[in-house]
């Protein structure tokens, strides 16, 4: 499989690039995700043009619009760094990356609640990172994670499904697209949008029927914003239970009674936390394959994400 491109910190990778010199090598990055990811490093700090090891900095003042200042010396980095991000997304546009995991609690790639100090120095966990701030800005619906987070076994597999949908998206936009395309797209997605947010995903089907009515780029435009919006709220077992039960209902002429009380049974499990949602989700593929339901054999919800990385498998 090709790998997809996916920016991260690169004191992340175990490069040597922090302020004290030393590195945070994340062993579930480059051990496990490395057998999918094709990791584009990038350091902030060292990249805008500061020495290892350098002068530790913080964040100060607004958390809303703070400033990026050494700590001793008081020197602001703030102007410097954006002006240097700025010229760094232009090469990063190039990369076609589908996804950034950044430092987190850094000053400069710190994704969310970054220590920002006011006036009394007394710290306050609202702030952001100068550079990961304006990435995520310059590339709003780029799904984004920090090493923090991605330990979190739900925030993890959400994050990791957005990047293969963001792929899988990317590969089709490179092709001759059709309006046919978006169409496969939507009908393939349904269910794994519906896990995530069926407000979005009826959105999405009035996108799809009012093809008429707008042109390609702006249906696609507007899809893609809505898509990756959606995918970002997370898959609740209430609404995952939504889908399982839509697609037992597929099999209702099918099944034996006892059959059908086995699989509502699991699904009951699963959805009281008793069992993994990879226990329902596998059984439903069995027949799927069984009965050759074609509609469902298409579904992404099936096979979001390689079945290795083991993400299904956290009750």
């Amino acid at each position: 499989m090709e790998k997809i491109k996916i920016g991260v910190s690169a004191c992340l990778l175990g490069e040597n690039v922090r302020y004290d010199g030393g590195h945070q090598r994340d062993r579930y990055l480059t051990q496990t995700l490395g057998r999918y990811f094709e990791w584009i490093p990038v350091c902030p700090e060292v990249e805008y043009g500061l020495p290892v090891p350098r002068e530790a900095m913080r964040l100060i003042g607004d958390p809303t619009a703070p400033r990026l200042v050494t700590i001793r010396s008081g020197i602001d980095h703030t102007a410097g760094m954006r002006a240097w991000a700025e010229n760094k997304f232009l090469s990063l546009a190039k990369e076609s990356l589908c996804g950034f995991i950044f430092k987190s609690k850094s000053p400069s790639s710190g994704m969310t609640a970054v220590k920002v100090y006011g006036d009394a120095g007394v710290p306050s966990r609202r702030g952001t990172g100068i550079f990961a701030g304006a990435f995520m800005a310059r590339f709003p619906f780029m799904p984004v994670e920090d090493d923090g987070r991605i330990h979190d076994p739900v925030l993890r597999e959400n994050f990791i499904e957005r990047v293969f949908v963001s792929h899988h998206w990317q590969v089709m936009m490179q092709k001759a697209f059709k309006f046919k395309d978006l169409e496969i797209f939507h009908r393939n997605y349904k269910l794994l949008m519906m896990s995530h947010s069926p407000i979005h995903l009826t959105m999405l089907g009035r996108i799809i029927a009012n093809r008429e009515k707008m042109p390609l780029s702006q249906a696609t435009s507007e899809y893609h914003q809505l898509l990756m919006e959606g995918l970002k709220l997370i898959a609740t077992p209430k609404k995952q239970t939504n889908v399982l039960m839509h697609m037992l209902g597929y099999f209702k002429k099918q099944l034996t009674k006892d059959e059908k009380e086995e699989l509502l049974d699991i699904i009951e499990r699963y959805y009281r936390g008793a069992l993994p949602l990879v226990v329902p989700v596998t059984m439903l593929a069995h027949y799927v394959q069984k009965f050759d339901e074609p509609y469902l054999q298409g579904q992404i919800y099936l096979n979001p994400h390689p079945a290795e990385l083991m993400l299904r498998n956290h009750s």
